[in-house]
């Protein structure tokens, strides 16, 4: 195979799913619960993703032509699909969580 006609590969640093097991109680959201849950989580960079109005805002922002207090010149990695999770609190009843494990990821913006 030419060194030219190989696939793309994703770099670790692109934007992607992780995973992590988590204790209920532990994800902050007030549910007392013991039970372990896959929260799924976006991480990664965006570079590759960047428009042209990206580019010209970074340069106006790197020189001072608009303020970059809340302005962003980058897509970022976000989920574009979210899963629910439900599990079982510590009086035996049944929790749903809506909107809490991202099911995929994508730069968005």
């Amino acid at each position: 195979m030419s060194r030219w006609n190989h696939k793309k590969t994703k770099s670790s640093r692109d934007c992607h799913l992780e995973k992590k097991e988590m204790r209920v109680r532990d994800l902050g959201l007030g549910y007392d619960s013991d039970e372990i849950v896959l929260f799924k989580y976006c991480v990664g960079t965006c570079h590759s993703s960047r428009k042209n109005y990206d580019l010209v805002l970074k340069v106006l922002m790197d020189n001072g032509g608009i303020s970059s207090k809340k302005v962003s010149s980058h897509p970022c990695c976000r989920p574009t699909r979210y899963e629910t999770v439900s599990f079982m609190n510590t009086q035996t009843t049944w929790q749903t969580i809506k909107w809490l494990s991202a099911a995929n990821c994508s730069c968005v913006g």
